[in-house]
C-alpha cells in the first residue's frame, strides 16, 4: 500500500473496531485519537490526547497533532506530522535517537505530574471554610 498523504477526521464517542485508512477518529470523551499507520504497513495507531502525550487542534475544518507521530514500536518506524489534515513526513530517527526521545518523554511526565501533585498540595482547602450571603451574614 502506498503512504497516505491527507488524513479525514471523525469525531466519535467509540473508536470503531474497523479502523478505515486515511480517517483519524477522534474520541474527546476518551481523550484518544487513532489511525492507521500513514506508511500503509496497515497497523493502528493510538494517541493519547493529554498535556503529556498529544495535543489535537481542531480549526473548524482540519484537524493536527503534535508533536509528531513517531511509530517507534512498530516494524515500519514512521515519523510524521499530522498538520491541518495533511501527512508531513520527518525524517527517521535512529536507535539512539528514539532511546533519547523516550527518555525526555518520562522525565517530561514524570516533572508535569510532580508539578502538579505540588499544587495539589499548595491549594488550600477551602471545602472548611464558611459561606457568607450578600450582607455578610454567615449561610
Amino acid at each position: 500500500m502506498k503512504p497516505i498523504a491527507r488524513l479525514n477526521h471523525e469525531f466519535v464517542e467509540h473508536i470503531p473496531t474497523d479502523i478505515k485508512t486515511g480517517t483519524l477518529y477522534i474520541s474527546v470523551q476518551y481523550s484518544t485519537a487513532v489511525h492507521k499507520c500513514c506508511c500503509g504497513c496497515g497497523n493502528e495507531v493510538v494517541t493519547p490526547l493529554s498535556p503529556t502525550d498529544w495535543k489535537l487542534i481542531f480549526d473548524g475544518e482540519t484537524v493536527s497533532l503534535d508533536p509528531s507521530i513517531g511509530s517507534w514500536s512498530l516494524d515500519c518506524k514512521s515519523h510524521y506530522w499530522i498538520e491541518d489534515g495533511n501527512v508531513r513526513w520527518a525524517p527517521r530517527w535512529s536507535k539512539k535517537q528514539i532511546q533519547d526521545g523516550r527518555a525526555r518523554d518520562r522525565r517530561a511526565k514524570k516533572q508535569y505530574f510532580e508539578n502538579k501533585q505540588r499544587v495539589t498540595e499548595a491549594t488550600p482547602d477551602t471545602s472548611k471554610s464558611s459561606s457568607f450571603g450578600p450582607g455578610g451574614e454567615d449561610l
